[in-house]
């Protein structure tokens, strides 16, 4: 997939780029797969902002992605690739021969017309979904589920592949994108290849309308607030953050700070930190 540059005819021109969107081949989406997505703002129940910096933005509706992939020994034939709002990978139609139409992951190589099919009979081609037990240690794969039958929960963003590594047992050791080596469920599921849309991560926003259409709101810098809005304000004129380090809105360390909790219960399925 390409990107698109423009002629600097505006400064917002200047370094903006954009996807061509040559993977996409079906423009409108499939209505029965559709549902309404409400806007929160950032807020909770009682109407706090508990994420800040979020709010307006187009409208999206929801595409209903199946991650479970429970159809075994059904070949399913690819309609089309599509864009979705919802996330950076491309999703692809695929039309299973009962005639039901499902949304999966745009695994880079599927095209329309392609079969793709889950199962443990499956050959190993990008959007062939079957348990890992059945997979070949080296190949790329995605959408991995954590607990067996709940659905791919990681590698799903735009470029991502995990490498697996090695089986043992009941568990596979897999190479996640970050780097972290992490046990597996062998009964797991997971889906061959890596997910399309790779230049997404190359794409230059270029001016501040285009996060507002994604409904991202802007970001006040801490130095410039009074030091009862932030642990970085006050002073006269530029001054320093006045800490060991730079701080949260808070009070927290906001570089180096860990947040995971020491004890979490799958720790003993991380075999080597990402660091």
């Amino acid at each position: 997939m390409g990107m698109k540059h423009f002629n600097p005819t505006t400064p917002s021109l200047r370094n903006m780029t954009v996807s061509t969107f040559d993977e996409i081949t079906k423009k409108t989406p499939e209505k029965s797969l559709l549902t309404t997505k409400k806007k929160h703002s950032g807020r909770n129940a009682y109407g706090r902002i508990t994420v800040r910096h979020q709010g307006g933005g187009n409208r999206q509706k929801y595409r209903i992605v199946d991650f479970k992939r429970r159809k075994d020994d059904m070949p399913a034939t690819v309609i089309g690739i599509e864009y979705d709002p919802n996330r950076s990978a491309n999703i692809a139609l695929i039309e299973y021969e009962d005639g039901e139409r499902a949304y999966i992951l745009a695994p880079i190589g599927l095209t329309d017309g392609n079969k793709v099919v889950s199962g443990e009979k499956a050959d190993i081609k990008p959007g062939n979904c079957m348990k890992i037990e059945s997979i070949p240690v080296g190949t790329m794969i995605h959408n991995i589920e954590l607990n067996p039958g709940q659905g791919g929960k990681l590698v799903r963003a735009a470029g991502q592949e995990a490498q697996l590594m090695a089986k043992e047992g009941k568990y596979a050791h897999v190479r996640l994108p970050s780097g972290e080596m992490r046990l597996v469920m062998a009964k797991c599921r997971a889906t061959i290849g890596t997910i399309g849309n790779a230049d997404h991560e190359n794409v230059n926003v270029g001016k501040a309308g285009k996060t507002r259409h994604m409904g991202i709101r802007p970001t006040v810098r801490g130095s410039v607030m009074n030091p009862c809005d932030h642990p970085h304000g006050g002073g006269e004129g530029r001054a320093p953050v006045g800490h060991s380090g730079p701080m949260t809105p808070w009070g927290k360390p906001a570089l180096g700070y860990k947040t995971r909790k020491r004890n979490k219960q799958s720790n003993k399925f991380i075999v080597k930190r990402r660091k």
